[in-house]
C-alpha cells in the first residue's frame, strides 16, 4: 500500500502514530493529533494534566537513522552551546532518540522522534516582518558560526543543497520541469536560469567561509517567539550548502512579495552584528533565491499530493518565471 495515494496512506499512518506512542514511557490516554503533512507528517501529542510534545513520523526512504542522528546532534549542539533554542529530544523507553515502527498496511517501517513541546508563536506574516528577519540574520549567522567550528560527529551524513542536488540527473526533489504550469515558454525562461546560476556558482565557488552545514528552511513558520526569545524548529532539511542560502530559505514561497527587499536588508542587517559577510556573498543572494525557488519549484510537483503544494501550484511556475526573467536582466553571465 505505500504507493498509494497521500489520502488513502494518511489513516494508516496516523493509525501508526498512535500505536507507536507506547514505545514512550508518556502519560495515560496520550493521542497523536496530525498536524502538519510535508517531507513527514507531524503530530501533536497530547494527554491529560497539559502533557504535550510534538512527534515526527519520517516519509520513507529520506533520511537514514545515521542522517537523522546527524540532524539531532546539531541541533542538540546548537541549544547547548547556546546559539539558539531548539526543541529537546525525548528518548523512548529503550533509551534510544529514534524509534521504529511497522504497520501491517505499509511496506516499510518508519523512523519516528518525539521532540519537547516549544511554546511560543510564529511571527504575523500580515505584519511588519522586518524586525523578525532582523532576528533571524543574527541567528542564522550565530548558526553558521557554530558550524563553522563544530566537531561533527563521524561519520555525518546529512543531505546537500548545492546545484547538483536542484539541477543534476538525481535531483532531491525531483525536476523543476515536471512541475504544473511549467509549459513551453516558461522551460525556455527556467532553462537559461539554470544556465546562468550554475555558471555564477561554478565560480562563486565552495570555500569554507560561505559553504558548510546549513538549515536550509529558516522560514518563518520554523521560527517561535515567547517572551522576545527566539526558538527554531524543523531541523528536518540541514545539510551542506551555501550559507546565503539560508536567507534563499527564508522567502520560500513569498519571493515574488513586494516586501522581500526590506526584508533581505534586516536580515542582512542582522547577520552583520554576528558575523561579517563580504560583498561577493552579498552580490549572490539573488542566485540563492532562484536556486531555492527552482528546487521549490519541483518539490511542489514532487510532492502535489499534500495540501501546501496543492494550494500553490496554479500560479508558482508563472511566478517563478517571472523571478528568472529579472534575474537574467540584473545578473550577467560568470566571467
Amino acid at each position: 500500500m505505500e504507493e498509494a495515494p497521500l489520502a488513502e496512506l494518511l489513516p494508516v499512518i496516523d493509525a501508526l502514530a498512535q500505536d507507536a506512542l507506547a514505545l514512550w514511557d508518556l502519560p495515560d490516554q496520550a493521542r497523536a493529533h496530525r498536524i502538519n503533512v510535508a517531507e513527514n507528517v507531524t503530530y501533536r501529542v497530547e494527554a491529560a494534566g497539559g502533557y504535550r510534545a510534538v512527534l515526527r513520523v519520517h516519509r520513507p526512504a529520506y533520511h537514514s537513522r545515521r542522517a537523522i542522528e546527524c540532524e539531532l546532534a546539531w541541533l542538540t549542539a546548537l541549544d547547548g552551546d547556546g546559539v539558539v533554542t531548539t526543541p529537546g529530544v525525548i528518548a523512548g523507553r529503550n533509551g534510544e532518540a529514534i524509534q521504529e515502527a511497522r504497520h501491517p498496511e505499509l511496506a516499510a517501517p518508519r523512523f519516528l522522534v518525539l521532540f519537547d513541546f516549544i511554546p511560543g508563536s510564529h511571527p504575523d506574516e500580515t505584519g511588519d516582518l522586518t524586525g523578525d528577519f532582523r532576528q533571524l540574520g543574527a541567528i542564522t549567522a550565530r548558526m553558521h558560526g557554530h558550524a563553522m567550528n563544530w566537531l561533527r560527529p563521524e561519520p555525518f551524513e546529512r543531505l546537500v543543497w548545492d546545484e547538483a542536488a536542484v539541477f543534476g540527473s538525481r535531483p532531491t526533489w525531483g525536476d523543476w520541469r515536471d512541475a504544473p504550469g511549467v509549459d513551453a515558454a516558461i522551460r525556455q525562461v527556467l532553462e537559461a536560469c539554470e544556465a546562468r546560476v550554475t555558471g555564477r556558482l561554478a565560480l562563486y565557488g565552495k570555500g569554507t567561509d560561505r559553504y558548510g552545514l546549513i538549515h536550509a528552511d529558516t522560514r518563518l513558520a520554523n521560527l517561535l517567539v515567547d517572551g522576545g526569545a527566539p526558538r527554531l524548529i524543523d531541523f528536518d532539511d540541514c545539510g551542506f550548502g551555501w550559507f546565503m542560502y539560508d536567507f534563499a530559505a527564508a522567502i520560500s514561497f513569498i519571493e515574488t512579495d513586494p516586501q522581500v527587499a526590506a526584508l533581505k536588508a534586516a536580515w542582512l542587517d542582522g547577520y552583520r552584528t554576528v558575523r561579517a559577510l563580504p560583498a561577493p556573498d552579498e552580490d549572490e543572494i539573488e542566485t540563492f533565491v532562484m536556486l531555492r525557488r527552482m528546487a521549490l519549484l519541483a518539490w511542489i510537483g514532487s510532492h502535489i499530493e499534500a495540501p501546501e503544494p496543492q494550494a500553490m501550484a496554479p500560479h508558482f511556475a508563472e511566478g517563478t518565471a517571472l523571478l528568472a526573467e529579472r534575474y537574467l536582466s540584473g545578473h550577467a553571465p560568470a566571467g
